[in-house]
């Protein structure tokens, strides 16, 4: 069936696709493993970006061909089924995939994968809710038959997917653009104090010049702790990415006079103790406070936000490898406080000058990411819904 032009009109989910199952080639077998094809799970692409371009896992050709996983090719789009239900992503070049998710290409006599892929984005909680299972939320190929969506023609199609990819693809160059500039502040980091660290320069213990602190949980039987609250309050899972802008919580002044939780200044480095994302850290982009499950590195004249990130991000591996508990890892504050740092204050400062200017643009480039995300998830459902129509 094609479309009528001018009109929007009704089809089933699995009308509009080609759906592709994936698979695992045996973990028994290690000639199936290590290869340069990539091999994707959800956590390859569970992080909010439109593209995923590489996948943690790599496999083989021969664990390609014998076993039931497939190649989904550039620019289809893949949607986790199971579990964590509903993440979709675009491939920035071809990848395989494992069984709990779908590979999904659309059928071109009706529509165009990407506005295939604004599409699903837009049904997400539709997906949600008709997911099912005991154990795990799983979506299956007939939940695709359940959901009805109505759609224009074509031209309409690619004029909507435009508008929202300009927006997508703007927010990509800002994600990539970031990564380099990290990365930069990086290489100088690992340049000046460990490839040629003066080795007359002494190391001193980094809790003998900086300040460190973890939080606390307010009373959560204590309603006024968290209703209208002001202060964000960040739990060691929301420590992803460069900076910390917002937070699931907020809490109160009155959470802080009445529990361990206390406020530390914008800038410091925000390290996980334990639980999932044990040793990830990040900046405060501004003044806030944490749970217990994270320790605060607070910065001063002598020590800056610059060098100390880099310094975390030198030694996570080796904080990680320390960690101890048999259920969960956990990182002690004395582990933090024996790090070795640098004692040549002089080219401390220096780095600083160097790379404070790099921090300040990826900070910049953040805000510019929620501010065309926010345009972009508000534009979304008016497209989608045919409630904003594009001329064509």
């Amino acid at each position: 069936m094609s479309l009528s032009k001018g009109e929007w009109k009704e089809f089933r989910f699995s009308d509009l696709m080609e759906i592709i199952g994936g698979g695992t080639p045996k973990t028994t077998v290690p000639e199936y493993w290590g290869g340069n094809i990539p091999w994707l799970s959800v956590q390859d692409f569970n992080n909010g970006k439109k593209y995923c371009f590489d996948a943690e896992k790599k496999i083989t050709e021969k664990g390609l061909k014998e076993s039931s996983t497939k190649i989904l090719k550039k620019g289809q789009i893949i949607i986790s089924a199971r579990g964590t239900v509903g993440v979709i992503s675009m491939l920035g070049k071809d990848m395989a995939f494992n069984q709990s998710n779908y590979g999904i290409n659309a059928k071109s006599v009706l529509t165009e994968n990407q506005f295939l892929y604004y599409l699903l984005k837009h049904n997400i909680d539709n997906f949600i809710s008709n997911s099912y299972g005991a154990v795990f939320d799983t979506i299956t190929k007939e939940t695709f038959d359940q959901i009805i969506v109505l759609i224009p023609e074509i031209p309409e199609q690619q004029s909507i997917a435009s508008i929202l990819s300009s927006l997508d693809d703007k927010i990509d160059l800002l994600h990539r653009q970031n990564k380099t500039l990290e990365a930069l502040a990086e290489t100088l980091f690992r340049k000046w104090f460990v490839e040629e660290a003066d080795e007359k320069i002494n190391f001193i213990k980094l809790g003998d010049v900086v300040q460190t602190t973890s939080g606390g949980t307010p009373s959560r039987d204590n309603p006024e702790f968290f209703v209208n609250g002001i202060y964000n309050w960040v739990k060691s899972k929301e420590l992803q990415g460069t900076f910390i802008f917002d937070t699931e919580e907020l809490i109160t002044e009155k959470a802080l006079s009445n529990s361990s939780a206390k406020l530390v200044p914008e800038n410091s480095i925000l390290i996980a103790l334990y639980g999932a994302t044990v040793g990830e850290y990040a900046i405060l982009s501004k003044q806030a406070t944490c749970n217990q499950a994270v320790c605060a590195l607070i910065p001063n004249e002598d020590y800056p936000y610059t060098y100390l990130f880099n310094l975390v991000k030198q030694n996570k591996e080796n904080l990680i490898n320390l960690a101890v508990g048999s259920a969960q890892q956990n990182i002690s504050q004395l582990l933090i406080k024996d790090l070795e740092i640098s004692s040549d204050k002089k080219l401390i400062q220096k780095y600083h000058l160097e790379v404070n200017a790099i921090f300040e643009k990826i900070k910049s480039n953040i805000i510019q990411i929620r501010t065309l995300t926010q345009l972009r998830d508000t534009l979304l459902p008016k497209l989608m819904s045919g409630e904003v129509r594009v001329l064509i």
